[in-house]
């Protein structure tokens, strides 16, 4: 079953004082490009993290984002206090030496003049490593079950596709005959015009197999076929085969543009049209194909 590029992953894991969230979208590029942000906390889980999310997603231009929220009555953050008071104290002196009222939301001025709130330094500890790849392990999971989603719906939308070409390459089958029955008098018709000059007719009929040989469209029509056969094989062998299913639908693409230089049928050259319509949507579509 094929997988697309294009996912989300969310994933969560709780400690006593504090969640972790883990975020992971992924949109279609030809590698895997990863960009990340990751608590400095979290920096020495940073490549564990990164050959994770290569090993399970392989492709696609990846951003993961981790984030923490302190869910305990107590953060890690503290007032100093004595910081806070001295700021205090000048604020104070210096209003009554300008002989400017104290500002009444002093406080809150206070709250933010550096070095008010410290941080206690931390450090990673194993309860909180083993819950921080808890949560990326969820998030790859979901994002995976996304991408697989997604896949199911263009697997259904490229069968129907193939489907379609197939049915339209029967179609050139009734005009062949047909095809070559007008070229033929087309020439021929062309000749009884032109009187005065006298030709070989076995010459004549030599050129014209010649000529219908060289606008013969059979193996035209067994290569796509035999393209269409594969392509559809190729999406049944599993994740991965995006950039080979995207190699077949090129060289679909240049099996029907020679049956459309060759066709020299106006029906033929419509069915040709419809055909490239169904292969564009499939190779708009095949990008996405991890």
């Amino acid at each position: 079953m094929i997988q697309s590029m294009t996912g989300f992953g969310k994933g969560i894991a709780e400690l006593p004082n504090k969640k972790i969230i883990v975020e992971i979208k992924s949109l279609n590029s030809k590698q895997l490009d990863l960009s990340t942000r990751i608590p400095s906390l979290y920096r020495e889980k940073e490549m564990d993290i990164r050959a994770e999310v290569a090993r399970r997603l392989e492709r696609g231009k990846v951003d993961l984002n981790i984030r923490t929220e302190n869910i305990a009555a107590e953060g890690s953050s503290r007032i100093n206090v004595g910081v806070l008071k001295g700021y205090h104290d000048q604020i104070v002196g210096a209003a009554a030496e300008a002989g400017i009222d104290t500002p009444q939301d002093w406080f809150s001025v206070l709250m933010r003049m550096p070095d008010i709130l410290t941080t206690e330094s931390a450090e990673l500890h194993d309860d909180e490593a083993s819950a921080l790849m808890k949560a990326v392990d969820a998030a790859l999971n979901q994002i995976e079950e996304f991408r697989a989603h997604e896949g199911r719906g263009l697997q259904e939308m490229f069968t129907r596709k193939i489907e379609n070409i197939g049915a339209l390459l029967k179609e050139v089958e009734q005009y062949e005959q047909e095809r070559i029955d007008k070229i033929k008098n087309r020439i021929i018709d062309g000749l009884s015009k032109i009187k005065e000059i006298d030709y070989d007719k076995n010459r004549l009929e030599q050129e014209m197999i010649y000529y219908i040989e060289k606008l013969d469209i059979n193996e035209e029509k067994h290569r796509l076929a035999d393209h269409l056969r594969y392509f559809l094989e190729t999406m049944d062998s599993g994740r991965g085969q995006g950039k080979k299913m995207g190699f077949i639908a090129q060289e679909m693409g240049r099996e029907i543009n020679t049956l459309g230089s060759k066709s020299n049928h106006a029906e033929m050259q419509r069915i040709v049209v419809r055909m490239k319509d169904e292969l564009e949507q499939i190779k708009e579509q095949v990008l996405n194909i991890m």
